[in-house]
C-alpha cells in the first residue's frame, strides 16, 4: 500500500517537474539555449495567478475562477519570457555560448528580485498606496485554495489522493497533447521542426526564425505558468525563491530525457519524481527520508552525464572531424 501511496506522490512531483522541464527542452531544441531563468518564469506564472486572484477575485474560492487565473498566470509568463527573449538572447544569439548562459543566470537573479520588491513596496508598480493588499514577498505567501481543486482527499483503498493532484496530471495530459497535436499537425509546429533540424535551410525556405523562436519561448512559458498554478494549489504558498530549485530540478529532468527532446522532459520529469517519493520512503538508515531527496536527484543527474549524457530519448551526437 505505501508503494502505491509513494507512486501516486511521485507521478504528482513528477507532472510537474514534466511541465517546466518541457520549456527547457523546447527552447533547447530551438537555439541550443540552456535557460537558466526558465524556473523564474515558472515562479512568475505562480505570482501572476495570484495577482489576477487579489485585484478580480479576493475572497472568491469559487472554482470558474481558476481558468481566470490560469490566464493571468500564462499572460504574466509568456510577457517576461518574450521581453527576456527579445532584450537579453536576441542580441547574444551569435555570440560564444558562455555569453548567453551567463545572461541568463543574471536575469534569474533579476527576476526573483524584481518579484521581491514588486510584492513588498508595490507603489514601485502601481501607485503611492497599495490599493489591492498585496502581500509582501518576503515570506511565503498564501496562495488561494479553490473549493473543487483543494477540498478533501479522496481515499482509494487506503491510497489518499489529494485533488490538486488530479489537477496537477490532468493539466501534465492536456499539455503534452495539445503540444503534440502543435508541433505535428499545425504549420507552425512544422516549421519548428525545421528550425530545429537547420535554421539556416529554414531561412532559405522562407521560415521567420526570429518568429518560431519566439513561439517556442511562448509555448515553454505557458506550460511553466500551469505548473506554477498547480504548484501553488499543491503546497498552499508561494515564494519568490520557489523556481530555484524547481528550476534545476526541471532541468536535471531534461537532461534526463534527452535535452531537445520533448518526450524526453515528459519521461524524465516523471522518472525524476517518482525516484524522488521512492528514495524517500524506501532508502533506510542515514541516507533516507526527504532531506536526502535533493541528493538523490542530482546524483542521478551526474549519473546520467557520466554514462548517458545524450539521456534516456536523446540522441547521440557524433563529432565529426
Amino acid at each position: 500500500m505505501e508503494f502505491a501511496q509513494q507512486l501516486v506522490n511521485g507521478l504528482t512531483l513528477g507532472s510537474l517537474y514534466a511541465l517546466i522541464a518541457v520549456g527547457y527542452t523546447v527552447v533547447y531544441g530551438i537555439i541550443q539555449l540552456i535557460n537558466f531563468a526558465h524556473g523564474e518564469i515558472f515562479m512568475i506564472g505562480a505570482f501572476g495567478a495570484l495577482s489576477t486572484w487579489l485585484v478580480f477575485f479576493d475572497g472568491n474560492t469559487s472554482v470558474w475562477v481558476l481558468p481566470i487565473m490560469i490566464i493571468g498566470a500564462i499572460a504574466a509568463s509568456v510577457i517576461v519570457a518574450v521581453l527576456m527573449e527579445r532584450v537579453a538572447y536576441r542580441p547574444l544569439r551569435n555570440a560564444p555560448r558562455l555569453a548567453p548562459l551567463i545572461t541568463a543566470i543574471g536575469i534569474s537573479v533579476f527576476l526573483q528580485e524584481l518579484v521581491r520588491l514588486g510584492y513588498n513596496n508595490p507603489l514601485l508598480f502601481i501607485s503611492t498606496w497599495n490599493p489591492f493588499n498585496f502581500p509582501s514577498a518576503k515570506q511565503k505567501v498564501p496562495f488561494p485554495q479553490i473549493d473543487v481543486v483543494t477540498g478533501a482527499a479522496f481515499n482509494l483503498g487506503g491510497v489518499t489522493i489529494q485533488r490538486s493532484t488530479i489537477f496537477t496530471i490532468g493539466a501534465l495530459i492536456v499539455c503534452a497533447a495539445g503540444l503534440f497535436y502543435f508541433v505535428s499537425r499545425t504549420r507552425t509546429g512544422r516549421a519548428m521542426q525545421a528550425v530545429s533540424q537547420d535554421p539556416d535551410t529554414a531561412r532559405l525556405m522562407g521560415i521567420n526564425v526570429d518568429r518560431i523562436i519566439v513561439v517556442a519561448f511562448v509555448i515553454g512559458a505557458t506550460l511553466a505558468a500551469v505548473a506554477g498554478v498547480a504548484q501553488g494549489l499543491q503546497v498552499t504558498n508561494i515564494n519568490f525563491k520557489m523556481g530555484f530549485l524547481a528550476g534545476l530540478k526541471a532541468f536535471t529532468a531534461a537532461v534526463l530525457g534527452g535535452i531537445g527532446n520533448v518526450w524526453g522532459a515528459v519521461l524524465g520529469g516523471l522518472t525524476l519524481g517518482l525516484v524522488e517519493s521512492m528514495a524517500v520512503q524506501f532508502i533506510p538508515g542515514t541516507f533516507g527520508g526527504s532531506p536526502w531527496k535533493d541528493v538523490w536527484a542530482f546524483a542521478i543527474l551526474i549519473l546520467v552525464l557520466v554514462f548517458r549524457p545524450q539521456g534516456l530519448l536523446g540522441a547521440k551526437v557524433v563529432d565529426r572531424a
